[in-house]
C-alpha cells in the first residue's frame, strides 16, 4: 500500500495589494506500529491577517504616488560621550491626488527625541509634544479639514511612525526630526548606531492578543535584495576630545577627513545612496585605547544635572571557575533563513565548542514551534558535541517567532545540581511580544542568566538588550560572519566572572537625588559605570562609587568641582529623562497605570517622544479644499540578508519547520487543531492534523518562490471582478514520488470562474520535489487554500 502524505497548505492572495504567507498544517499519514515517542507540539494560530506585513506590489494607477518618501538622512554631531542626531526626512508627491504618507522607521533604544519639525516650502511649523491621544485627535481634526500635519508617533521605544497629512501634488515636505544619546565604550571602542530599517514583525503568535499596540506591524515590505525606493545618507562631525587612534564602519563605505587628532568629518562613500536597508555602524577608539570617565554637569533654570562615568577594574583571570549549564536557544524562523542562520549557525557551533569537559549543555531550536536536542542537560563530551552541532547543521529556517513557548520549555528543563545555569538566545528578534518576554525573564531571573545575541544587518535592539537587562545578563549584536568568533569569545570572557558586582553609589558633601539607575546591575564587560542624576546648589563634593571586583574590594570618587568629561552637556536634561523612562516603562512586564502617569508627566516636562507623548505639528492653512486624500503606506526594504520568507511567515502562516534529530530520526509532529484548522479540515474532510515524516513535498525554490509564482500568474476572472466576489477556492492535489503533479480538483468552490483559475494555477506549476519517508521518495496530497 502506498503511504499518502496529506498536508493542508494555505496561501492567501489578494492580487495587486499583497501576498501574504502560506501555512503547512500536517495531516494524519501511515503511523507505523510500536513508536511510541512522545509527540512534539507545534502550536498553529489564526492570526489577524490585517496587521501582517506584506509585500509591495505598485498600482498602475499614476493619480497616487505609492513612493512619497524620496530621501532619508541623518547629520550627527559627537562631542565627547554624546551623540546629537538629526534626522531628515523628505515627501514628494509626484501623483496627481492628495495623500497621506505613513512611514515607520527605527531609532536606537536610547534615542531622546526632543525636537520635531515640518518645513513646507519657506514655512517653518515647529511642532509641540501633547498627551499621546489628544495629538492623534488633533492631527485627524487637520486631516480632515485639509491642513497639512505631521504626527511623530512612538509604537516601541526603538520604533517610531511618521503620519504626514495632505501632501499636495507637486509638494515637498521636509520632517526634521532630532535626537541626542549616549555613547558608552566597550573595551575601548566607542560605537554609534544608526538604524535605518524595521525588520518584519511576526505578529501570529498564539499569544498575539497580548500584544499591545501592533497595528504598526502591517507595513509593506520591497522583496529581498531590492534597494530602499528612497536614497540613504549620513554624515557625522566627531570631536573627541582626545586624539583619535581608529575609526571604522563594517557597514558601510565611509571617507573619513581628520581637521586635527582629536576632530574628523566622516560622509558615506556615493555608492551608499541605497544603504538604507541595514543598521550603519560607526566605531572609534582614542588614543592608547582611553576612555573619558568622570563628571559632566549643566546648570538649568530649575533643575542642575549630572553624569557619572566610571572606568571598573580589569579583570583578573579565574582559574576557579565552577561548571555551568548552558542552553542555547536558537531562531530558525523564515526571517533567519539562508544567511541570518549562517551567521548563527557559525556563532552557536564556536560557543559549543569551546565548553569544558566539566560544562553541560543543550540546545532548543524554535520557529512556528520548537525542538530540543535532548530531554536534559548533557555533558559537554566529544561525543556530545559533534551530535548537537549535526542537530544544528542539519536546519534550513522557515516558520513563525514563536519565542515565548521556547523559553518557557527551557525554563521547564530539570535544573542540573552544582551547575550555574545561563540562557543564550541567538535570534534577529522580529517579534512584537517583547514586553511579555522580558516580564517572563524578569519573573525566573533567579533561574539563570540570560545572554541574547541578535543576529544579523538591523536587528530588533529592543528585544536583545530587554532580554539581557531583564535576565542579568549582557546583549551581543553579530552582523556578519566575520564577527561570531570575536562576539563568542568575548561572551565567554564575560560569563566567566563579573568585573564589578554588588555596586553601590555613596555621597561625601554632594547633594544629589533622582538617582538613574536605581540599582546598579553587575559590570560583566570593561565598560564604564553609567549615572545620572541631579543635584542641588553649586557644584560640591563627590560621589564614591563601590563594589567587589575580581581582586578584591573596589572604590573610585569623582569630584564635583572637576568634572572630566566632555560634551554637550545641554543634552543632560534630556539623557536623565530618556533614561529614567527607560527603567519606569521599556523593559517592564505588563502596562501599569502608575508607569504611564509618570512617562506622561516625564514626556510633557521634558518635551519628549514616549510610548504615552507624541509630537504634533499643524499647518495653519487649509491646502486641500475637497477633503480628498489616499492613505500611503510607505514601502519599506527587506533587511540587508534577510529573506522573502520574514515576510512569509510574519503574519504566522508559517511552512512548518522540519525538525531532524540525530537522536531520533522519527519523530511524530502534532498541531493543536485551533480555529484555522478545523475550518479548513472541515471544508476538506480531512482527519485529524498528525503525521509522521522527514521531509514535506515543496515547490521548487520554497515558499517565497511560490508565492511570487502565484502572484505573478494569477488572473482575476472578469465576472469575479464585475460582481465584487471574494472567498476561497480549496483544491487539492496529488504529488507523484517524481515530483510531478496530477488529479486536481475543487474541493469547494467560489464560482464566478475562480475555480477554474485556481485549477489553471496549480496545472502550470512546475515539478515539485516530493515528500520523503524513511529516505525514500512518496506520494503526499497536498491542499492549497487561493484566497481572491
Amino acid at each position: 500500500m502506498k503511504s499518502i502524505q496529506k498536508i493542508i497548505f494555505f496561501t492567501g492572495i489578494i492580487p495587486l495589494i499583497l501576498v501574504s504567507a502560506s501555512t503547512i498544517i500536517v495531516a494524519r499519514s501511515g503511523i507505523s506500529k510500536g513508536i511510541k515517542e512522545d509527540p512534539i507540539t507545534i502550536s498553529c494560530s489564526k492570526p489577524d491577517q490585517t496587521l501582517s506585513p506584506y509585500f509591495f506590489i505598485n498600482s498602475d494607477d499614476p493619480s497616487v504616488d505609492r513612493m512619497p518618501l524620496k530621501s532619508s538622512g541623518a547629520v550627527v554631531s559627537i562631542s565627547g560621550v554624546i551623540a546629537d542626531v538629526t534626522v531628515s526626512q523628505e515627501y514628494r508627491n509626484e501623483g496627481r491626488r492628495p495623500i497621506e504618507a505613513v512611514y515607520v522607521f527605527p531609532a536606537s533604544t536610547r534615542a531622546a527625541v526632543h525636537s520635531l519639525k515640518m518645513i513646507i516650502g519657506e514655512r517653518t511649523i515647529e511642532a509641540t509634544i501633547a498627551e499621546k491621544g489628544n495629538a492623534r485627535k488633533q492631527y485627524e481634526t487637520a486631516r480632515q479639514n485639509g491642513q497639512t500635519a505631521s504626527l511623530l508617533e512612538e509604537e516601541r521605544p526603538n520604533v517610531f511612525k511618521m503620519s504626514v497629512a495632505n501632501i499636495m501634488p507637486g509638494d515637498k515636505i521636509s520632517v526634521v526630526l532630532q535626537y541626542t544619546e549616549l555613547l558608552i565604550p566597550e573595551e575601548g571602542v566607542y560605537q554609534f548606531v544608526y538604524p535605518t530599517v524595521v525588520g518584519p514583525r511576526y505578529n501570529g503568535s498564539s499569544e498575539a492578543g497580548i500584544a499591545s499596540n501592533t497595528n504598526w506591524v502591517s507595513n509593506p515590505y520591497t522583496h529581498q535584495g531590492i534597494d530602499p525606493f528612497y536614497s540613504f545618507s549620513m554624515e557625522c562631525s566627531l570631536h573627541a576630545g582626545m586624539p583619535l587612534a581608529d575609526i571604522r564602519s563594517n557597514t558601510h563605505q565611509i571617507n573619513i577627513q581628520f581637521q586635527n587628532p582629536a576632530d574628523a568629518h566622516i560622509t558615506l562613500d556615493p555608492g551608499e545612496i541605497g544603504g538604507g536597508n541595514k543598521d550603519f555602524i560607526l566605531e572609534y577608539r582614542l588614543a592608547g585605547n582611553a576612555i573619558q570617565t568622570g563628571l559632566l554637569l549643566f546648570e538649568g533654570k530649575d533643575e542642575n544635572f549630572f553624569l557619572a562615568m566610571v572606568q571598573p577594574p580589569k579583570q583578573v583571570k579565574d582559574s576557579d571557575i565552577p561548571p555551568r549549564d548552558y542552553v542555547f536557544i536558537v531562531d530558525i524562523s523564515g526571517s533567519m533563513n539562508g544567511y541570518p542562520l549562517e551567521i548563527s549557525k557559525g556563532l552557536i557551533k564556536n560557543l559549543i565548542q569551546n565548553l569544558r569537559p566539566t560544562d553541560c549543555f543543550n540546545v532548543i531550536l524554535f520557529a512556528g514551534g520548537s525542538s530540543m536536542f535532548a530531554e536534559h542537560s548533557l555533558q559537554a563530551t566529544p561525543s556530545n558535541l559533534q551530535r548537537a552541532i549535526r542537530f544544528i547543521e542539519s536546519q534550513n529556517g522557515g516558520g513563525g517567532t514563536e519565542l515565548l513557548p521556547a523559553l518557557r520549555q527551557a525554563l521547564a528543563l530539570d535544573v542540573t545540581n552544582g551547575y550555574a545555569r545561563s540562557f543564550i538566545i541567538a535570534t534577529d528578534g522580529y517579534v512584537t511580544v517583547e514586553k511579555q518576554a522580558f516580564e517572563l525573564v524578569k519573573k525566573n531571573r533567579n533561574k539563570a542568566n540570560f545572554f541574547a545575541f541578535g543576529i544579523g544587518s538591523s536587528v530588533n535592539r529592543y528585544l536583545i538588550e530587554g532580554l539581557a537587562i531583564s535576565g542579568g545578563g549582557l546583549p551581543f549584536i553579530v552582523t556578519e560572519p566575520s564577527l561570531a568568533v570575536a562576539e563568542a569569545e568575548k561572551f565567554r570572557k564575560y560569563v566567566e566572572k563579573p568585573v564589578l558586582s554588588h555596586i553601590t553609589l555613596k555621597t561625601d558633601g554632594a547633594d544629589v537625588y533622582d538617582i538613574e539607575p536605581g540599582s546598579i546591575q553587575d559590570v560583566f564587560s570593561n565598560r564604564p559605570v553609567v549615572i545620572c542624576g541631579k543635584y542641588k546648589g553649586n557644584p560640591r563634593g563627590r560621589i564614591i562609587i563601590e563594589g567587589l571586583a575580581s581582586s578584591g574590594k573596589f572604590s573610585s570618587s569623582l569630584y564635583f568641582d572637576k568634572p572630566g568629561i566632555s560634551g554637550n552637556n545641554q543634552a543632560l536634561p534630556y539623557l536623565w529623562a530618556r533614561e529614567r523612562i527607560r527603567n519606569l516603562d521599556d523593559f517592564s512586564g505588563s502596562d501599569n497605570e502608575s508607569a504611564k502617569e509618570q512617562v506622561t508627566e516625564i514626556g510633557l516636562k521634558y518635551s519628549l517622544l514616549t510610548k504615552y507623548t507624541s509630537f504634533i505639528a499643524i499647518d495653519s492653512e487649509k491646502r486641500n479644499q475637497n477633503g480628498d486624500i489616499e492613505t500611503v503606506n510607505q514601502p519599506l526594504p527587506m533587511p540587508e540578508g534577510v529573506s522573502d520568507m520574514a515576510v512569509g511567515t510574519a503574519a504566522g502562516n508559517a511552512v512548518a519547520p522540519s525538525y531532524g534529530s540525530p537522536m531520533r530520526k522519527n519523530r511524530v509532529y502534532e498541531c493543536a487543531k485551533t480555529e484555522t484548522m478545523t475550518d479548513a479540515a472541515e471544508a476538506m474532510d480531512v482527519e485529524d492534523p498528525m503525521m509522521v515524516l522527514e521531509q514535506f513535498a515543496s515547490f521548487p525554490g520554497g515558499e517565497a518562490a511560490m508565492k511570487t509564482f502565484l502572484s505573478g500568474n494569477i488572473i482575476i476572472p472578469e465576472k469575479a471582478r464585475i460582481a465584487r466576489i471574494s472567498g476561497k477556492v480549496y483544491i487539492s492535489f496529488k504529488v507523484r514520488a517524481d515530483g510531478s503533479i496530477y488529479n486536481i480538483r475543487v474541493v469547494k468552490g467560489l464560482g464566478y470562474g475562480c475555480d477554474e483559475e485556481a485549477i489553471r494555477l496549480v496545472k502550470m506549476m512546475p515539478t515539485w520535489n516530493p515528500a520523503t519517508s524513511h529516505g525514500t521518495a512518496i506520494e503526499s496530497l497536498m491542499y492549497l487554500v487561493i484566497d481572491f
